[in-house]
């Protein structure tokens, strides 16, 4: 199993630089990245035959190129996503056609920017959600290989907000209708050539494990035209104490044992994918803000800072737990319980929160304006999910690799915000 990030409500370095350090040197509200976290987590899912990285959790192209270079494919979801692949140095095409598609695009619609750049400047592999998709592409790109993400009829996540699976979920082909989508496909010489399923993020084995079930009743349904199963992601990573990892060598006997069945039923080996996003960069990531104001509010204390939901706005929309740390407090130094919240112009403003709004306390070092506060484990879906806000230009990200930091992204400056803006 993974080792957990060590992370206390002092902690006061990242990667071993001081964190103090790094927000003098680039300022603050800031994203800083571990690159041997990333890394880690690559070699984590050695195991399974192919890992390829859901961009979306964080595209920073610098990041994508740390991705690319440790051995792994990409997701896009978008056309600009698409762009930000090839920019980090992913072909468009695998040079045999044995393997692995280095970029596939994986939705349920297409846009017309994405339907254009794919059927023609771009020509990636295409993962289907929608009978709608299939016959934009048959019309556009007939006799493309194409895989079908399926809807298995049922999902799970750590947030209703983030389960991808059931009749509530738009996303995938519903898996009663999975013969009717490759004869569609076949209308248009579209050839399936694999089948795909997600069911949320953050699920456990339990659910994880019972994908595996439905997809060998779909890939039994598809008959010997798969040639790859991908699990999609959706692994959790531990946010707090209480949070687990799934038990990643299980996980892959599940899968390996079903799709050597199928093999020997088709008489060809089929590959194995699994599409992370989260796993692979949320410990790596850690967000460091400055304290700007504390105040009592009757008898609650408050930490106002410097970042806001328009920095990191998990816990306003999931009710996301974050652990956070005033950087160097001092050991023995006093404690109280805190409410942490940011500079925005909304009452939900508040970091400390649980789903459905509810405030709660964490216990945190005395403090005072001008601490630094740094929250831990926002790798993922933290800067990739920022605005504009209030007028709130975009934070800065840097990358510490060989204990080295870089910046990887300029902070947003007022020019920036209002470039292309006509008045």
């Amino acid at each position: 199993m993974p080792e957990k990030v060590k992370f206390s409500n002092r902690c006061s370095e990242i990667a071993g630089l001081p964190a103090a350090d790094l927000a003098r040197r680039f300022g603050t509200p800031l994203f800083v990245y571990d690159a041997a976290k990333i890394k880690e987590r690559i070699a984590d899912l050695a195991m399974f035959d192919t890992v390829r990285y859901a961009q979306k959790a964080c595209s920073n192209i610098a990041i994508l190129k740390l991705i690319r270079e440790a051995g792994a494919a990409v997701d896009a979801v978008s056309a600009m996503e698409i762009r930000r692949a090839v920019a980090a140095g992913w072909p468009v095409k695998a040079e045999n056609p044995d393997d692995p598609d280095p970029i596939v695009y994986t939705a349920d619609i297409f846009d017309r920017d994405a339907l254009d750049l794919i059927a023609g400047e771009y020509p990636v592999h295409v993962n289907c959600g929608s009978m709608d998709m299939i016959w934009q592409l048959g019309e556009r790109a007939p006799g493309r290989e194409i895989t079908l993400r399926i809807n298995p009829g049922f999902g799970h996540g750590h947030s209703q907000k983030t389960n991808t699976g059931g009749d509530q979920s738009k996303h995938g082909i519903w898996h009663e209708d999975l013969m009717r989508a490759i004869e569609l496909a076949s209308h248009f010489d579209l050839k399936v050539k694999g089948l795909h399923m997600h069911i949320g993020s953050g699920t456990d084995l339990e659910h994880l494990a019972s994908v595996c079930e439905a997809m060998d009743r779909a890939g039994l349904a598809a008959g010997p035209r798969i040639h790859v199963i991908s699990c999609g992601g959706g692994l959790p990573v531990p946010y707090n104490d209480d949070g687990e990892y799934v038990d990643l060598a299980e996980y892959h006997r599940i899968w390996r044992e079903k799709l050597d069945l199928l093999a020997k039923v088709y008489r060809h080996p089929i590959r194995l994918e699994i599409e992370p996003g989260r796993y692979i960069v949320a410990e790596s990531g850690y967000m460091i803000s400055e304290i700007r104001a504390v105040k009592n509010q009757g008898e609650n204390l408050f930490y106002l800072l410097d970042a806001g939901f328009n920095n990191l706005v998990r816990p306003v929309m999931y009710g996301s737990y974050h652990p956070i740390a005033v950087a160097g407090a001092k050991a023995g130094a006093p404690e109280a319980e805190v409410i942490v919240g940011g500079p925005l112009c909304e009452s939900g403003d508040i970091f400390t929160q649980k789903e459905g709004g509810y405030v709660e306390k964490r216990r945190l070092p005395s403090a005072e304006v001008g601490d630094l506060v740094v929250f831990g484990v926002a790798g993922a879906y933290g800067f990739m999910m920022g605005s504009n806000y209030n007028s709130k230009p975009l934070a800065a990200e840097v990358l510490i690799e060989d204990g080295q930091p870089r910046l990887i992204r300029k902070r947003q400056t007022f020019d920036d915000l209002t470039a292309d803006e006509v008045y």
